[in-house]
């Protein structure tokens, strides 16, 4: 950190770095209150990993998550109707608009971001390095930071009110001084399923004899979610990359013979192709390819992607190049060998890159899926408890979104001898779940915002770590920044029953309930309580259902109200009578009632 600043200042309330899909929701959010948002984007394409192959939506409930990212999926799924019709196979591919095309998403985040205006502006090539000058600050405020130009070479400084790192690495919150973690937190340290080393077979119970839970420096694998068709109008054919190295992998052959798999697998989706990636369809004859779960070998590569998230952009430039050419040299093995059976190899050679993506590329993803980097220091620590067990506790009374997937990490090792699967792969369900505001509040900076690099065991990023997740963070971040401007406070003071405010008016789910949703009449209620834990772990709010004298007794004791006379009717109805009269207290008498 320095105190050196330069005179040639590009000055915005809010300044974000990261033109990934929770960057462009912080800087959509702030740009609708009126103020001035930019964001640097370091490639020349904004859109992250939606606009780079992950077409096939990480959500494990839908509705769960909701604002502007439901406003994104409605738009994609309007696309398809406008382009195609409403009964076209393009529009049932998309599937309600949470599956589709890199380039769609592409086109709807521009849109998106065009609308804005003046309040916000997008540059791209613009390169954040991760080292302490680069970050000025005076005591924990940053004030300015350092970007360079990648097309010119010059170095170029923005200052803002408030910052945002919505980078995948988490580069600017670690300049500016935030502490953050990485690798594996042990069993023994937060008693999480699935924690520290870990060896189990796909869909099975973990391995007690190689499994010891301890905890190391492992980084979840990358990969490139490919966009690949059959679709012969539309292919490009794999080439051998430059290069290839068959010995990295001959051991698919007996893998393929034998029938060895680490799964089970679903034998429709191992057959042929799908033996060395998991394919979810897309419209117009496209699947997005993501790394196959019950394979030794597939799109993955893990281990050498470890330093990526400190390293230099040359060195992480260099480690995309070898993912690339790691991955299309697996499928050209795939389609080519001469030792794999020939049945195999040709239903492998229907397959290939899809012409019209990425056509700058090659057609191949711009962005390689960097599932988890540095995961910053934050007034809140995510655990996998959050996701399993503290639906409407305290903790989780300053939610800014709800979310839900499945505890969800790649390998961190490659195949080793006599495992039943690679170290680190697992998936583990959790229920729907609520994100406190201080996972993204680092410590010891106080005008930043870490959205996706948020604060979290490496077993509770695993879940927060989709895009959805990020998508809401972002618009939370992009609204606390509103809020704390307004009101003068730092974002780790501000006001967060206001902030939640917004986010409701917004369309967002701060506690989920699969029977109300954003804009039902008693839904503010609804959320105010959900979050003080008056509804219990129920996902149905059962609104229209008469209140009983239970629930009143409960609500009114709970609340602090003595004068329960007028107390009757739906549940919805005598919620809102209950917030009308605690809803104007202050927060220092809110947390008194609600402090147990």
């Amino acid at each position: 950190m320095t105190t050196n600043q330069s005179d040639d200042v590009k000055h915005y309330d809010a300044v974000i770095v990261g033109g990934t899909p929770g960057g462009i929701m912080a800087g959509i959010a702030i740009a609708r209150e009126k103020r001035t948002a930019i964001i640097l984007e370091r490639s020349a394409f904004i859109g992250g990993l939606p606009a780079n192959g992950l077409g096939a939506t990480d959500i494990g409930t839908r509705g769960a998550t909701r604002g502007l990212f439901t406003e994104f999926t409605d738009r994609v799924k309007q696309h398809y109707v406008d382009t195609y019709g409403a009964d076209s196979p393009q529009v049932a591919d998309c599937s309600d608009g949470y599956h589709f095309e890199p380039q769609v998403a592409e086109k709807i985040l521009h849109n998106m971001i065009g609308e804005q205006g003046d309040y916000l502006t997008v540059l791209t090539m613009r390169q954040f390095d991760a080292e302490p000058d680069n970050a000025i600050t005076d005591g924990k405020t940053l004030t300015q930071i350092k970007i360079t130009n990648r097309e010119t070479g010059d170095a170029e400084y923005y200052s803002a009110k408030v910052f945002i790192d919505a980078t995948y690495e988490g580069d600017l919150a670690a300049a500016a001084g935030a502490p953050y973690m990485l690798g594996r937190e042990g069993k023994d340290e937060y008693n999480e399923p699935c924690a520290g080393k870990l060896y189990k077979r796909w869909r099975a119970e973990p391995d007690p004899y190689y499994s010891t839970g301890q905890g190391d420096n492992a980084i979840q694998s990358y990969n490139y979610r490919l966009t690949l068709t059959t679709d012969k109008s539309n292919t490009t054919k794999i080439e051998k990359p430059p290069t290839y190295n068959r010995e990295e992998y001959v051991s698919l052959v007996e893998d393929v013979v034998t029938g060895n798999n680490a799964g089970p697998p679903d034998p429709m989706e191992f057959d042929g192709i799908g033996r060395i990636t998991n394919m979810v369809t897309l419209p117009n004859h496209k699947v997005d390819a993501n790394n196959q779960h019950a394979a030794f070998i597939s799109t993955d590569l893990p281990e050498e992607n470890w330093p990526y998230p400190t390293a230099s952009w040359d060195w992480r430039d260099r480690f995309a190049q070898r993912l690339r050419e790691y991955i299309l040299g697996l499928f050209y093995f795939a389609q080519n060998d001469p030792d794999l059976p020939e049945d195999f190899r040709e239903k492998c050679n229907r397959w290939g890159l899809a012409s019209d993506e990425y056509q700058e590329n090659g057609n191949f993803p711009r962005q390689a899926y960097v599932r988890e980097g540095r995961r910053i220091k934050g007034d809140y620590l995510f655990t996998a408890h959050d996701a399993l067990t503290k639906r409407g506790s305290k903790e989780h009374s300053t939610s800014i979104t709800a979310s839900h997937y499945a505890l969800d990490s790649h390998a961190v090792l490659k195949r080793e001898p006599n495992r039943p699967h690679l170290d680190g792969f697992f998936g583990y369900p959790s229920k729907v779940y609520s994100v406190p505001y201080g996972v993204m509040v680092p410590l010891e900076v106080e005008n930043l915002l870490t959205p996706v690099p948020a604060s979290a065991t490496h077993i509770g990023f695993s879940t927060l770590r989709m895009e959805p997740c990020w998508m809401a963070l972002g618009q939370a971040a992009g609204v606390a920044v509103c809020v704390s401007l307004d009101d003068g406070t730092t974002v780790g003071e501000v006001n967060i029953r206001e902030v939640q405010r917004r986010l409701l008016d917004a369309g967002a789910v701060l506690s989920y309930y699969a029977d109300a949703k954003p804009g039902d009449e008693h839904y503010e209620a609804l959320q105010f309580f959900a979050l003080r834990g008056f509804l219990g772990d129920s996902y149905e709010a059962n609104l229209d259902a008469q209140a009983s004298a239970e629930d009143i007794q409960n609500w009114t004791a709970w609340a602090g109200i003595n004068n329960t006379d007028d107390l009757q009717g739906t549940r919805g109805e005598v919620l809102d009578m209950i917030y009308a009269q605690v809803n104007g207290l202050p927060d220092e008498q809110l947390a008194d009632i609600f402090a147990g």
